[in-house]
């Protein structure tokens, strides 16, 4: 840079060459260099921290801990900041994940560019970043609360995506409830069921998933916001914390808590790894779901061909004509991702050594990707794949008509064995279960018509689809 380019501050190590128009100052500058690898903050982060920041002056005057002059200009350059859209929000936060560990840089980052906005709002009143923007707070307090926070946003994004999933599938549960077609079960045919009772198993792995990260979701609202530097409270004023706890709740509409053991909440990230093993679940639920889809539609003429899938681009640079399951091989990549993740996050929980845990950035941007590929590879998939599935009900019952496993239903009338002996014959043969049926004179042509029911072996009417 040349010298029209920068301006130098510095910080408690020494000078540091600064761009010019930027915001940030020194610590900022130094991990900008330091740490240029990986992708960056997460802004979702930044907005809570902008939050928080908010919060804790608010909070700092209103216990007497600071001049409610600069208590407000701290104020009023966040929601400066927080009017901006990301593209503009990000000029002036451009750290990476792989830093500190603590967090401390981003920390810094905000507490910098709030303090230089702030003199810039309002000159004379010497804003400084640790002492006023940062007053009575940690990085290692400051940034674990964000971590929560941010989780929990990105939660309720998630929810209302596997809802709209789940009432996509129960509208085509109801549409083939009693459309009845061959089950499988290792890989092999199996007795009869219907579409819709098969619809139904996956509807209820989604339920549960959903009550699984709403039950555990609470366990985000305790926040470490006080604990200062090891769990101790140093420099935080009374009272501060519980404020700062109602301001974030008024704000992001979750009861959030701050009478919790400090200690565990800078060292320990148990709530993030428990919520993040409930998203894996959802991820493998999910996995499961698209791959049975994708292979039920598997053809048109060469594969299992049940279902029709919507064709929502061509399938290949060199094949006319080809659809592709996309939105489920999206959704499976996703999974995997989510796996990985998942791994990531539990090995970092981990490595809480002593009074803190030094792999929270990395925990939380793991965090925040699993919950935004699911929310938008689930919306997809509801939207371009579930919405737009048929059947082929003629293949189906092809199948079905086929299908040796439906002897079944023979066994309570002449046995387990004389049944298998029907199936062994049937597929030796090549011939019909009705043709080996009758041809073993262990039935007969009025038996095999009334014992055969396809309908009648599903049970389907014993069951109400899903409301």
């Amino acid at each position: 840079m040349s010298e029209q380019d920068y301006r130098i501050e510095s910080d408690t190590i020494g000078p540091v060459k600064i761009p010019k128009d930027a915001l940030w100052g020194p610590q900022t500058e130094r991990s900008r260099n330091n740490f240029p690898s990986g992708e960056l903050m997460p802004l979702a982060i930044i907005r809570a921290f902008l939050h928080l920041k908010k919060a804790a002056a608010q909070s700092n005057v209103e216990v007497g801990d600071e001049p409610k002059e600069k208590g407000e200009a701290i104020e009023d350059a966040i929601d400066h900041l927080l009017a901006l859209d990301d593209v503009q929000l990000r000029k002036d936060f451009p750290l990476h994940v792989l830093q500190t560990g603590s967090g401390t840089q981003s920390n810094m980052n905000v507490n910098e560019v709030v303090a230089n906005l702030a003199n810039k709002l309002h000159p004379g009143l010497d804003i400084l970043p640790n002492d006023d923007v940062n007053r009575g707070q940690s990085s290692n307090d400051t940034y674990p609360t964000a971590m929560n926070i941010v989780a929990v946003e990105a939660l309720d994004k998630l929810e209302p995506a596997v809802q709209h999933l789940i009432d996509e599938l129960v509208i085509k549960e109801k549409k083939y409830w009693k459309t009845v077609k061959v089950g499988r079960t290792h890989l092999q045919d199996a007795t009869p069921l219907t579409f819709g009772q098969e619809l139904s198993g996956y509807i209820s792995a989604l339920k549960h998933d959903l009550s699984y990260i709403q039950e555990l979701k609470p366990t985000l609202y305790e926040l470490a916001i006080g604990g200062t530097a090891v769990g101790t409270g140093l420099n935080a004023a009374p009272g501060m914390t519980e404020k700062i706890a109602g301001k974030l709740s008024e704000v992001y509409g979750h009861k959030f808590e701050v009478k919790t053991n400090k200690f565990w909440g800078l060292a320990h990230h148990s709530g993030l790894d428990v919520v993040h093993g409930a998203l894996k679940t959802l991820a493998a639920d999910m996995f499961k779901i698209a791959q049975d889809i994708r292979f039920l539609a598997s053809g048109p003429r060469a594969g299992y061909g049940e279902l029709n899938i919507p064709a929502n681009e061509p399938g290949s640079s060199i094949m006319p004509g080809k659809v592709n399951p996309t939105q489920a091989e999206a959704v499976t990549m996703a999974a995997t991702k989510v796996f990985g993740n998942d791994t990531t996050i539990t090995f970092a929980a981990s490595q809480g050594n002593f009074e803190m845990n030094v792999f929270k950035t990395v925990m939380i941007a793991s965090f925040l990707d699993s919950c935004d590929i699911l929310t938008g590879t689930i919306t997809g998939f509801a939207d371009r794949m579930i919405h737009g599935l048929t059947v082929n009900e003629e293949r189906m019952d092809d199948l079905l008509e086929n299908s040796l496993m439906t002897v079944t239903a023979l066994s309570p009338h002449i046995g387990y064995h004389a049944a298998a002996k029907i199936a062994q014959t049937a597929d030796k043969e090549g011939t019909t279960l009705r043709e080996a049926a009758l041809k073993s004179g262990k039935v007969t042509e009025e038996q095999y018509d009334e014992w055969m029911d396809y309908m009648q072996m599903t049970n389907v009417d014993k069951d109400d689809p899903e409301e």
